[in-house]
């Protein structure tokens, strides 16, 4: 599914809060957020044993650079700046009754599931080029289904607008094929990014350091300058600090991006 000089956040988050997509497949997130204050009860129970370790991983950083003022924000993109306004299931399912397509929505995301976590051909990347072969295996997997003409559908369909909804960053780093400029093209929010790291251009996925580390060469910052947020606890959360980069949980230590803005310290204008 950009210039290098690193741009103000506050200016980016303003543009973000001005633009609302309504409808469509891919959403983008904005300023605040349902799931902001969905899982409540769920995060509770960590939540003593999470501090405890983000105060402890922020005292080791301490003691390694120092009081570093964050110059860099890199972001996660699918689960983070966008997200399906349907579930992958759902639309599977939808566009492949026409095709033949008999599994209901949760055989298909738990057949998407064993697939996607699987390892691929052989190889340490998934996304290479537009990523066709691996999605095709996917769907292939996921539905039972494997006409061309289903695949094409549902490939284009990722590419569109129907798709989803954005945020607000510097740098997209991301685990996908090449699609992802497009589809941010077609969101509208292309413009919202100083750099685009995508684990199909760099030759590495999260939680491999290279891409972060890409993606704060292509900016102009050293990583310590860097923050990335991003919803996945190993790929996002580790893959960054890794690098040396600082990172933020989205939806644990951040769950919106006028939270993110306050915490690097800019100043967010209504």
């Amino acid at each position: 599914m950009a210039a290098l000089t690193l741009r103000s956040a506050a200016a980016a988050a303003t543009r973000a809060r001005a633009v609302a997509l309504s409808g469509g497949l891919w959403r983008r997130r904005l300023e605040t957020s349902s799931a902001a204050d969905t899982g409540a009860e769920e995060r509770e129970g960590g939540l003593r044993f999470e501090l405890s370790a983000a105060r402890e991983y922020y005292d080791y950083r301490k003691s390694i650079y120092g009081d570093v003022t964050h110059r860099a924000l890199l972001v996660d993109a699918v689960g983070t700046l966008v997200v399906p306004a349907q579930p992958t299931a759902q639309v599977y399912k939808s566009i492949g009754e026409k095709y033949g397509v008999k599994y209901s929505e949760d055989e298909i995301l738990m057949r998407y599931r064993r697939a996607y976590e699987q390892p691929w051909g052989g190889s340490r990347l998934r996304y290479v080029d537009d990523g066709r072969p691996f999605w095709q295996h996917i769907v292939t997997s996921s539905t039972g289904c494997s006409d061309s003409r289903y695949f094409e559908e549902l490939y284009e369909y990722f590419m569109t607008e129907k798709v989803g909804e954005a945020g607000v960053k510097t740098a997209v780093v991301s685990n996908f094929d090449t699609r992802l400029r497009p589809l941010l093209q077609v969101l509208k929010c292309d413009h919202w990014f100083d750099a685009v790291a995508v684990s199909a251009e760099v030759a590495a996925e999260k939680p491999n350091p290279t891409i972060f580390l890409k993606a704060c060469e292509f900016l102009g910052v050293k990583p310590e300058e860097a923050v990335h947020v991003g919803d996945d606890r190993r790929n996002d959360l580790w893959g960054a600090r890794d690098a040396g980069c600082d990172a933020w949980l989205w939806g644990s230590d951040v769950h919106c991006f006028k939270e993110v803005a306050e915490r690097i310290g800019v100043e967010v204008t209504n």
